[in-house]
C-alpha cells in the first residue's frame, strides 16, 4: 500500500506508527506545515516527510486526511485537479459529512469516513468505518488497514458522531478513569509509579477479560463481588456518588458538543 498522510498532527502521527508495524506498506508520506514535529519518523526508509500536498497525492493510493475541519474544505479544493479514480479519499475528521467531500470531489469517487482513536499508534484503536456507495467497493481495504491499527467495525454514517465520542473522547474518559484510580491507590500508601502500574494493568486486564470471554461486565462483577464483602462496599459508595449517572452525563456532554460542531 502507498500511503499518505495528510496532516500529520496527534491522530496522524498515532495512525503513522500503527501502520509502519504493518507489513502491506509500501510507502508513507506524512504532510504538516511544521515538519520538525515529525523528526520521529525521519529514521524510516518508508517514509518522506513533506509540507507538499500534493507532492504527497501524486505518490499514493490512500490518502488520510487528518486535518482540522476548517481547512479540510479548502485543501480538497486545492488537490482536487490532482486525485485521480483510483484514489482511495479516507477522512479521519469529526463533523464533515460524506456528502460535502462528494460535493467537491464527486460522487464517482471512493469516499471514506472512519473515526479510529490515539490507540492506532499501538495497534489497539476502535475504529468505526463509513462509506459512500461507490467506497463500498473498498470497505475490504479499509477494514484491512484499520484492523492493522486494531478492530474496526462498519457503521452507518449517522453514529459516526456518537462513535467519536465512545471511541475518541472515549481514550480520554478511560485515561481519566486510570488516573483517578492512581490517584486512590497512592492515598493507600503506594509510591505514585507503583500506584500507575497497578491501576493500569488491572485497566487492560477488566478490558481483556471481557474481549476475551465475550460477557457482560456484570456477570464479571459478580464474581468477585462477595456478600458484604470490600468490593460491593466499594461499588455502592461509586454508585451513590454518581459514578455511572456521570460517566453517562459526560458522554452526553460531548455527544451534544460535537453535533454543535457538526452544524457549524
Amino acid at each position: 500500500m502507498r500511503v499518505a498522510i495528510i496532516g500529520a498532527g496527534s491522530l496522524g502521527q498515532s495512525i503513522a506508527k500503527g501502520l509502519l508495524s504493518s507489513e502491506a506498506l509500501t510507502s508513507l508520506y506524512l504532510t504538516k506545515r511544521n515538519l520538525s514535529a515529525l523528526k520521529d519518523f525521519d529514521n524510516s526508509e518508508k517514509v518522506t516527510l513533506t509540507t507538499d500536498n500534493v507532492e504527497a497525492v501524486k505518490h499514493a493510493d490512500i490518502l488520510i486526511f487528518a486535518i482540522q475541519p476548517r481547512h479540510f474544505e479548502g485543501i480538497l479544493n486545492d488537490l482536487k485537479p490532482h486525485l485521480t479514480k483510483a484514489h482511495v479519499l479516507i477522512s479521519v475528521i469529526t463533523g464533515f459529512a460524506i456528502a460535502r467531500i462528494e460535493a467537491i470531489v464527486g460522487e464517482d469517487n471512493y469516499v471514506v469516513r472512519a473515526m479510529p482513536n490515539t490507540a492506532a499508534s499501538v495497534g489497539q484503536s476502535m475504529t468505526c468505518i463509513s462509506t459512500n456507495k461507490k467506497g463500498k467497493e473498498k470497505i475490504d481495504l479499509t477494514m484491512t488497514i484499520f484492523n492493522s491499527l486494531g478492530t474496526s467495525l462498519e457503521i452507518p454514517e449517522e453514529q459516526l458522531q456518537a462513535a467519536t465520542v465512545i471511541c475518541a473522547s472515549g481514550i480520554a474518559f478511560w485515561m481519566r478513569l486510570i488516573r483517578a484510580t492512581t490517584q486512590g491507590a497512592v492515598q493507600l500508601g503506594f509510591e505514585a509509579h507503583e500506584a500507575h502500574q497497578l491501576a493500569m494493568q488491572t485497566c487492560f486486564g477488566a478490558a481483556s477479560l471481557l474481549k476475551e470471554s465475550g460477557k457482560h461486565p456484570e456477570e464479571e462483577i459478580d464474581r468477585v463481588t462477595t456478600p458484604s464483602g470490600c468490593t460491593i462496599e466499594g461499588l455502592n459508595e461509586m454508585e451513590h456518588r454518581g459514578l455511572s449517572s456521570s460517566l453517562i452525563k459526560g458522554i452526553n456532554a460531548s455527544f451534544e458538543k460535537i453535533n454543535q460542531i457538526k452544524n457549524n
